[in-house]
């Protein structure tokens, strides 16, 4: 009896690990449905707009799959995401892509796949004061910097002679600015443009600390060879036909030199 228990639990997990998996190409297809995991919080990426309607690059890079791999840009579901489940939205098979501000990197590329690099974002540098206008100025200042971030590691590179200040939340970094507590803060450039764009008395410093591409995450395994194959193809034609680089110009955000004209200057390198 008990082996017969122990065979029909293995069995039953079996068959639920079977059920249980990201959806190929050709299913997609027959559901006529793309559905890509995004933001809604992240101007300009993905945000809701005055009526409540998504906007951003990566809203309209998902309709523009959603054209190419079912013929229509309107054949997309769009699920907004909180960060922590960026990845297991698609490991658990609730989306088929995540276009979410997600970069790429080695720990993470052990869990799932990422299309080439659709955005090259970076750390960049946001201040108040006016006079704020490049790295020397704030070379011996106070950065504020979210707690446990990667960019500490990029500005303390760069300016090693800064102090920094961390905060907890975007909304603490901006009560210090606006106090003169510090003179900048460090963070994404995709997010800080974002809020230069909500809030014009704030400026970039026009260089980017870093170069980190965005991608596409997508499931891992062969099966997923086609779906995979179609979407990077799409990414680099986007890209070759200059569309990447024209909506991202459209949604202010600060391109690297990989990324065609931009407002900010290259990245400083980094070796860290």
């Amino acid at each position: 009896m008990k082996f017969k228990t122990s065979f029909f639990i293995l069995l039953w997990v079996l068959v639920f690990s079977l059920a249980s998996h990201a959806a190929e190409l050709k299913e997609i297809q027959q559901r006529g449905k793309l559905i890509v995991a995004v933001k809604d919080n992240l101007r300009p990426l993905g945000f809701r707009d005055a009526t409540g309607k998504l906007q951003g690059l990566e809203i309209e890079l998902a309709q523009r799959l959603a054209q190419d791999l079912l013929g229509k840009p309107d054949a997309v579901e769009l699920q907004p995401v909180a960060n922590r489940d960026r990845l297991s939205v698609v490991l658990d098979d609730k989306v088929d892509l995540t276009i979410a501000g997600v970069t790429a990197t080695e720990p993470r590329s052990r869990v799932v796949s990422f299309s080439i690099p659709y955005y090259l974002d970076g750390t960049a540098l946001i201040a108040k004061d006016g006079s704020v206008q490049k790295l020397n100025n704030v070379a011996k200042s106070k950065i504020a910097v979210l707690k446990g971030s990667s960019s500490i590691a990029t500005v303390r590179y760069v300016l090693p002679r800064v102090q920094f200040v961390g905060v907890d939340s975007y909304q603490e970094a901006r009560s210090l600015l606006e106090s003169g507590a510090v003179g900048a803060f460090a963070a994404d450039a995709s997010v800080l443009s974002g809020w230069v764009q909500e809030d014009p008395q704030y400026q970039l410093l026009p260089t980017l600390l870093s170069a980190e591409p965005l991608s596409v995450v997508m499931p891992k395994g062969v099966q997923y060879d086609e779906l995979r194959r179609r979407v990077n193809q799409a990414i680099a034609r986007y890209s070759a036909e200059g569309w990447l680089q024209q909506r991202a110009a459209y949604w202010g955000l600060p391109l690297g030199p990989s990324g065609g004209a931009s407002r900010l200057s290259s990245p400083v390198p980094n070796h860290n």
